[in-house]
């Protein structure tokens, strides 16, 4: 069987989520993994497999089907992505929903620079949950769709709080307001604000002698993070952070409610939900299923970026067509 080479950029929780999602598909193995810290100071989980400074990517062109991004979307993914997609066929999970596409148009231009394929975007929301809304306001268009995510730890909230000067570490829960996912759910179709589906709860270890006023006040007024949101923040020692926080769950509903008939009064509701133990794994297991449909599209010289809502659903499913016509249609 012929095996996708893969390349990780990045060894957080991600990075090693994937090295744990390529073992269980057949059809890829690692190939590479880089990082910004000393090579030699990385231990890796797959024998035999380099560990190599991302300044020397550029070497490893030949060597990588599919590089998988693994930086966080607030300052890493925006520098890193269009440098690489010149380089590798590339997907990431960029999830900054304002920034999208802006950070399309760029992965695009870098992508089709050098005749490479990205998928950006890509794990359960955006991902999986785009898919869903995509598909339920196009069978039910008379109607209102609710996105509710957690209870659970945001990893790219997360890495936000982590970047304001002053923070040693942090964990972010997005929990969503009961009131109003009751409401969705009983198929009222309210009108809600951001602020009336979720509460952030942040829980932060501040550097020794940093301002704890300060840094609340730069997380609450967070762009695009925190500042549409009723935030609180939990200033606790790197002690409990560790024992209380160290679990990464998330997990969320994508609802769609809407009407059909003559009189629109004819309900329905279409509701897709995740349950997830461990964010990390689970958002790595999605990207090395779209690792494979951008091998498969840069085969066939489709390039530049597309995002989860141009790919087929056949295309990143190691079986063949008439296997999943038969077992899954």
């Amino acid at each position: 069987m012929e095996k996708i080479k893969i390349g990780i950029l990045g060894y957080g929780n991600i990075g090693r989520g994937v090295e744990l999602a390529v073992r269980q598909h057949k059809d890829t193995e690692l190939s590479v993994v880089f990082t910004r810290r000393d090579p030699k100071s990385l231990k890796i989980l797959t024998e035999g497999v380099p560990v190599a400074s991302a300044d020397d990517a550029a070497s490893y062109k030949d060597k990588v089907d599919v590089l998988i991004l693994c930086g966080g979307s607030a300052t890493d993914l925006p520098v890193q992505g269009p440098v690489y997609a010149r380089l590798f066929n590339t997907i990431d999970s960029f999830d900054t929903h304002a920034r999208i596409p802006e950070y399309f148009a760029a992965m695009d231009a870098a992508a089709k620079e050098t005749g490479h394929t990205s998928i950006i975007s890509v794990g359960w929301d955006p991902g999986l949950f785009s898919l869903n809304r995509v598909y339920a306001s196009a069978v039910l268009p008379e109607g209102r769709d609710y996105t509710f995510w957690g209870k659970g730890i945001s990893q790219g909230h997360s890495d936000a709080i982590r970047r304001v000067e002053g923070v040693l570490d942090a964990k972010q829960y997005t929990i969503p307001v009961d009131a109003a996912l009751k409401a969705v759910k009983s198929g009222e179709n309210p009108e809600l604000t951001t602020r009336q589906k979720h509460l952030r709860e942040c829980f932060v270890v501040l550097k020794e002698g940093a301002d704890a006023a300060k840094v609340e006040a730069e997380i609450k007024n967070m762009p695009n993070y925190f500042s549409d949101y009723d935030t609180t923040v939990h200033f606790i020692s790197l002690e409990e952070l560790k024992r209380d926080h160290s679990a990464m769950p998330h997990g969320g509903f994508v609802i769609r409610s809407g009407r059909t008939g003559a009189d629109l009064q004819t309900k329905h509701i279409i509701e897709y939900s995740l349950k997830l133990d461990s964010n990390p794994e689970f958002t790595s297991s999605v990207l090395v299923a779209y690792a494979r449909a951008a091998y498969r599209l840069a085969k066939k010289g489709d390039f530049g970026a597309k995002s989860v809502l141009d790919i087929p659903p056949a295309l990143i499913s190691p079986l063949d067509g008439e296997t999943l016509r038969a077992k899954m249609l």
